[in-house]
């Protein structure tokens, strides 16, 4: 075992699926070193969801509050130095933030993967290995400290509370859930409100309980909206009616969430629901859900031939392909057979058919 550092702090402000990605590795390093004093700078937001992890100190920094709140943000430190900085953003405020974090060793991505002046801001990075999981990107970060990240675990801090309201929405019987969570924060990932609803009346044919979440924004309340309006069947509208720590609970309650590439996906995933995922405008083996890829629609190369004019494979890994009308490619019959192959999986997912 490598000698143990004294403190290590971690920068990743957001987003909600990304810091889901970062849970692996805290607890890798807490297993390797449980004295180890560990810190996180985080967006608001995203501590919220993560409110309650055992042994991590959280540093909220809003956004909006610029360098003032960087300077503000290095003075609660106290005059701390960390032993190690992991710079797990390469966006250009969070390297700025960085460098009012103060670290004698300061990790952060290859270059391949670096952008707006990343490597000014640190001082060591890790490998450079093309064709991984972002999970396996950010699970990297601990081997220049001479560990490995050998097992994948999230254990998400959900309170007894949130698990207690989210068995509170509906009964406990032979229906499974198809939980649908409309909307990315980048929209042009986003599907159409009648494709929703046309899957949902499928699962509701088969038997299945249609669930629709999201969070309080006008625009997952108006796609909400939209797909109760083209559905044929009911659904339960839980839109805007749980609170970050709600949603775990809520997600992990669903025998099957579809989504498009978001931050839900990751963390239904790390919850152990299955997920459906939409994907055209990412790549999911990149950024689909870390454990189970089965029950995905995956049109990117698709999207590569129609918008890029080459195959997936001749791209850059991990390039986005957000243009708009590139979610169309993925279709109702893409949909229902996955979700079929999902029932096909699980026999007797069916059995309230005809009720």
């Amino acid at each position: 075992m490598p000698s143990a550092p004294t403190s290590i702090c971690l920068l990743r402000l957001s987003a909600l699926g990304d810091v889901t990605h970062v849970l692996p590795l805290v607890r890798t390093l807490r297993a390797a070193w449980p004295q180890v004093q560990l810190d996180w700078v985080i967006g608001r937001g995203e501590q919220k969801l993560l409110e309650g992890l055992p042994g991590v100190e959280f540093h909220v920094y809003d956004k909006k509050s610029g360098v003032a709140g960087m300077r503000a943000l290095r003075r609660g430190f106290d005059g701390r130095r960390f032993d190690v900085l992991l710079q797990m953003q390469v966006a250009a405020r969070a390297n700025l933030l960085s460098a009012f974090i103060p670290a004698k060793r300061r990790i952060g991505y290859d270059r391949a993967r670096s952008k707006d002046l990343h490597g000014l801001f640190v001082n060591e990075r890790i490998p450079d290995r093309p064709g991984i999981h972002v999970l396996d990107a950010i699970g990297s970060f601990c081997e220049p400290l001479g560990l490995r990240q050998r097992e994948v675990v999230w254990d998400m801090p959900v309170p007894a509370e949130a698990h207690a309201w989210a068995a509170a929405q509906w009964p406990e019987d032979e229906r499974p859930a198809l939980l649908i969570s409309p909307c990315s924060s980048h929209v042009l990932r986003n599907w159409r409100a009648e494709r929703y609803a046309a899957v949902a009346d499928h699962a509701l044919s088969r038997g299945w309980r249609v669930v629709l979440c999201g969070g309080r924004s006008a625009l997952e309340r108006e796609t909400a909206d939209a797909i109760l309006a083209a559905m044929q069947g009911p659904a339960l509208d839980l839109v805007g009616k749980d609170t970050l720590k709600q949603l775990p609970a809520l997600l992990a309650r669903a025998a099957l969430v579809m989504t498009p590439d978001s931050g839900p996906m990751h963390i239904a995933n790390a919850m152990g629901a299955k997920v459906l995922g939409l994907h055209a405008a990412s790549n999911p083996a990149r950024s689909g859900p870390y454990s189970d890829r089965r029950y995905c629609v995956d049109r990117y190369d698709d999207a590569a031939r129609r918008f890029r004019g080459r195959p997936a494979a001749a791209l850059k890994w991990g390039t986005k392909i957000e243009h708009e009308g590139v979610m169309d490619l993925v279709t109702v019959d893409d949909a229902v057979a996955a979700f079929e192959r999902y029932c096909a999986d699980h026999p007797g997912s069916d059995s309230g058919a005809g009720r």
